[in-house]
């Protein structure tokens, strides 16, 4: 009989405070810097009615109790912990029109006169990092919600949320939850099988299978020299400002369902995911925008990263709320004139061996452990960029199919992703087939790169897909 995944990886279920894992301690680290903050914005055209939904969201974070922890942290061992209260304390934060227009007026500038409101506001919180920038102070919450008032009739809900409890896979199915359950704010209750209770799971490192994270002493110091040494041969994008206080900012890369049906097609005929395809397009794009003679060679780093609870053990179900995922580090040589097929097949080639060889477990401790330096010592990077990659992937994008029951919340738009204006890759993919169509939202640090590069940048990676 197959094995049934775990609801929980978990301590005792009496257990209110556990100690955080090294992954979840290098994001505890992060985020501080602006990496870490994850935002789901939800942009709606009828007004939901705060006292039902923050009676929701208690419902939520009393059924995956991580996401209702407060984060402490203790300067004698620095370490951090996640204590967990009995109940929700949530408030929902409201901005009316007159408190919305002030922010936007403050935000508006000749960087963003490009951008709507909608995405404005999304930014905005997404480097809003106020709230665990003094890592003295405890008993810190690690989710925070708030409703702008745009106009009469169109409000953005936000969700901010601390990446050590909840990457790419808590998150969006969070949201997904939550959508369901706004739709019963007219009375008719919630859907128990939303609401299933969630034990608060170990951290990742607690959960890895026997002898999957195994590495031999001299391997690892090896291992450590060699992503040290290596780093110092990558390849950048042209750093724009590496002096100025920086921010994450997003631009979007997105394909019609006839570009994208054959994009897929292509990947699953040639036997590779599009994490790949879309690495690929980027490393290209990137020596594109250099003018380079055509042979001359560059090195790029690509972060990939998996989502591990199906192959954990126990096996956690995909909801489970917290930080699953981990990386693998691949680095490519790239010259001019490279066929966009050759390049992806080699990129995906090159992380599934060594997803096949255990190494996005038997590495985990050393990159925790080189992130954990480059935050410390930002010297140690180009310009001091706290640059460890040039492009970070996700191994399977998310999917999501449009529904009445959208339609009935007046759910317009939505936009979901985590900053990297501290530690982190030159660019981030939040990739999504929605309905039909690739949908990406692209992070970058500001002014580190300006909107105008980035935007050549997704606009040159889309000519490449549509044109292969």
């Amino acid at each position: 009989m197959a094995e049934q995944p775990s609801t929980a990886a978990a301590p005792p279920s009496d257990l209110k405070t556990r100690p955080a894992g090294s992954t979840e301690h290098s994001w505890c680290k992060a985020v501080p810097g602006g990496t870490g903050i994850t935002v789901f914005a939800l942009l709606l055209s009828k007004p939901p009615n705060i006292s039902l939904l923050q009676n929701t969201l208690h419902k939520l974070q009393n059924s995956n109790p991580i996401l209702k922890s407060k984060l402490s942290y203790s300067p004698t061992t620095n370490s951090f912990s996640y204590t967990i209260p009995a109940t929700s304390h949530l408030q929902i934060q409201p901005f009316d029109l007159s408190s919305t227009a002030d922010i936007l007026r403050n935000l508006k500038t000749s960087d963003h006169n490009s951008v709507s409101d909608f995405h404005l506001i999304f930014e905005n919180e997404l480097n809003n990092n106020s709230s665990w920038v003094n890592t003295s102070d405890s008993n810190t919450d690690v989710l925070f919600v708030s409703i702008y008032q745009l106009n009469d009739e169109k409000s953005v809900l936000t969700l901010r949320i601390h990446t050590s409890v909840c990457d790419r896979a808590t998150g969006i199915a969070l949201m997904s939850k939550l959508v369901e359950l706004m739709r019963e704010e007219n009375g008719e209750g919630t859907k128990s099988e939303l609401l299933k209770k969630m034990e608060v799971g170990l951290g990742i490192e607690e959960c890895i299978p026997a002898g999957k994270a195994n590495k031999p002493f001299w391997a690892r110091g090896m291992d450590m020299v060699g992503y040290g040494l290596n780093s110092l041969r990558y390849s950048n994008l042209k750093f724009m400002d590496s002096e100025s206080t920086r921010e994450s900012q997003v631009v979007k890369l997105g394909l019609n369902k006839q570009d994208t049906l054959r994009i897929l097609d292509g990947c699953k005929t040639r036997g590779i995911k599009l994490c790949g395809l879309l690495a690929a397009a980027g490393l290209i794009a990137a020596h594109s925008s250099k003018g380079l003679n055509e042979n001359q060679w560059e090195k790029y780093s690509v972060v990939t990263l998996v989502n591990c609870r199906s192959i954990l053990d126990p096996v956690l179900i995909p909801d489970f709320p917290g930080y699953y995922h981990s990386a693998i580090l691949n680095t490519h040589d790239v010259k001019g004139g490279d066929d966009l097929w050759e390049l992806a097949k080699k990129s995906y080639t090159s992380f599934i061996n060594a997803k096949n060889n255990n190494k996005h477990f038997s590495d985990m401790g050393d990159l925790n452990f080189l992130m954990g330096r480059t935050i410390d010592n930002p010297s140690l990077t180009p310009s001091s960029s706290l640059r460890t990659s040039f492009i970070s992937v996700f191994e399977n994008s998310a999917i999501h199919t449009t529904s009445t029951v959208h339609q009935e919340i007046g759910l317009e738009d939505f936009i979901g992703c985590t900053s990297m204006h501290g530690v982190g890759p030159s660019i981030a993919i939040f990739d999504t087939i929605r309905d039909g169509q690739l949908d990406c939202a692209c992070v970058y640090p500001f002014p580190l790169h300006t909107r105008e590069q980035m935007q050549e940048l997704i606009g040159e990676m889309k000519r490449i897909l549509v044109d292969w």
